[in-house]
């Protein structure tokens, strides 16, 4: 499917409620074609709101949202050919071997010889040697690894990860971390919602702030740190973390 031109995605005022609780207050971003784009924000703050919207699973209540250049409203259909969404858990079939769930998901999605796109996606993922084992063998980062690997057959431009590594163990995160710059290296965007700092911080062009339903804080790690008074020279010069920028942000409020 061709891509549209302009922003990968695209969220102008969007507002959601549960009867009388307003998660979404009208939030506003745009995300770059290639880019790693960061929801931040802690548990509650809506960022699983907005990508359940973005994914064409929520209708909102208000605003606007579009992905691949289609309205995720009025064009789900299109929306859905656009993108892959990879949720809280992984979503593989433990009975299975990690070679059988992506031929799963191939011939579901009708992709054409499906043992060789899973064959290469086992590969490319550093499964190939666990590809014939039961997926109920496979340690919490290689059945993520396996998840987002299932999410890419049919090649999808953008991608959703909702808390890819919720969970994981921290030799897990970082094999994950390792996947989610190599999709992004090779030109998919990825769209990643995140309560953890140091992934926001290792992983993402840019970074949005997410509290209480709206977006109070945007832009690249270095735009986020002159917000803070400069680093103070002591001994060695130290930049401000992103811990340090999100607490005196979220303080501020």
């Amino acid at each position: 499917m061709m891509e549209k031109q302009g922003p990968a995605i695209r969220v102008s005022g969007l507002r959601k409620s549960y009867q009388k609780l307003d998660v979404l207050k009208g939030v506003d971003f745009e995300v770059a074609r290639g880019s790693i784009f960061a929801l931040l924000g802690s548990n509650g703050a809506g960022k699983t709101t907005i990508v359940r919207i973005l994914s064409t699973l929520l209708r909102p209540d208000d605003g606007a949202a579009g992905v691949n250049g289609y309205d995720v409203v009025s064009q789900a259909a299109r929306v859905r050919e656009s993108i892959s969404l990879t949720g809280q858990f992984a979503a593989v079939d433990e009975i299975l071997t990690g070679r059988e769930n992506l031929v799963m998901i191939g011939r579901l999605r009708r992709v054409e010889n499906p043992r060789r796109v899973a064959d290469e996606l086992l590969e490319r993922f550093g499964l190939a040697e666990a590809g014939g084992r039961r997926v109920a063998t496979y340690s919490g980062g290689m059945r993520r690894r396996l998840d987002i690997a299932m999410s890419l057959i049919g090649d999808p431009p953008i991608i959703f990860l909702d808390e890819p590594t919720t969970g994981l163990d921290p030799e897990g995160r970082l094999e994950v971390w390792q996947v989610i710059q190599k999709l992004a290296h090779h030109g998919t965007t990825i769209l990643l919602t995140t309560q953890y700092l140091d992934e926001a911080e290792k992983l993402a062009d840019r970074i949005a702030i997410l509290h209480n339903g709206t977006i109070i804080r945007s832009g690249t790690l270095a735009e986020l740190r002159e917000l803070l008074p400069p680093a103070k020279v002591e001994y060695v010069e130290r930049q401000p973390t992103l811990e340090e920028i999100f607490l005196a942000i979220v303080g501020q409020r």
